[in-house]
């Protein structure tokens, strides 16, 4: 009987999320086509349709740690990817106009993939010319100012381990361009979304944030060091708050 429950909440959150995104994809995409700029704007539309969703949903979403966060100041922003939930929870958490790394399959679908493609930059993993094309585009938004948001992770961690193994692009953009690491540590996300299930349940997410780390001078050491540094911190957020 809870599982007929969690089925019917489930295609009931799905419908609502897939008839928002249809109110409020025009707003969001408009802007965008007129001017970058227009991504402050933008983002008010996607932030108005992930809040709804959640509010009508049952989600609730607790920030802590957002003091940490110096508006005037671009940075990458890197979390624990542990369920889809992330991806209506981010622009709701991050108080900037953000551009995300977002697995290509995405982009395929209808009408999400055309709204979310305007802010996000999608990336086949498993193709080395796209991982670069992607560098290439994250590169552009950071020398504008614009902070980008990245799972190190690579993927979605559906294992019993805190964190999987980091990627180190985002560490090596750190230290070569001198952007600043943002942790951002998820928690309760995979209650919510259970790993290896599509089934939703209502509940709250735990969002923590905390000082930004620095990057030292340029050096495959550094990056390897600072990389693992990033990890560790993460890590004991996670370790702390769970």
């Amino acid at each position: 009987m809870i599982k007929l429950f969690q089925w019917i909440y489930t295609i009931y959150s799905g419908l609502l999320f897939i008839l928002l995104m249809l109110i409020f994809s025009l707003f969001i995409i408009i802007p965008l086509l007129i001017s970058e700029r227009g991504d402050k704007i933008s983002f008010f539309f996607i932030r108005l349709w992930a809040g709804i969703w959640a509010i009508l949903s049952g989600i609730r979403f607790e920030i802590h740690g957002k003091e940490h966060i110096d508006l005037s100041t671009s940075y990458i922003y890197i979390f624990n990817h542990r369920s889809f939930i992330d991806a209506p929870m981010i622009p709701l958490t991050v108080p900037q106009e953000v551009r995300a790394i977002g697995k290509k399959e995405l982009s395929k679908i209808p009408i999400f993939g055309a709204v979310v493609g305007k802010l996000a930059v999608w990336v086949d993993r498993g193709d080395t010319e796209s991982r670069r094309l992607s560098v290439e585009r994250l590169i552009v938004y950071l020398k504008k100012g614009i902070s980008i948001v990245v799972a190190p992770e690579g993927t979605r961690n559906d294992t019993d381990e805190r964190l999987l193994p980091f990627q180190r692009g985002a560490f090596r953009l750190s230290i070569e361009m001198g952007i600043p690491i943002m942790p951002l540590a998820v928690i309760g996300a995979d209650r919510i979304m259970k790993r290896g299930s599509f089934l939703l349940k209502p509940g709250k997410v735990r969002l923590y944030f905390s000082p930004a780390m620095y990057p030292p001078v340029d050096s495959e050491t550094a990056i390897i060091d600072f990389t693992e540094k990033c990890r560790q911190r993460l890590d004991s957020m996670i370790l702390t708050h769970e």
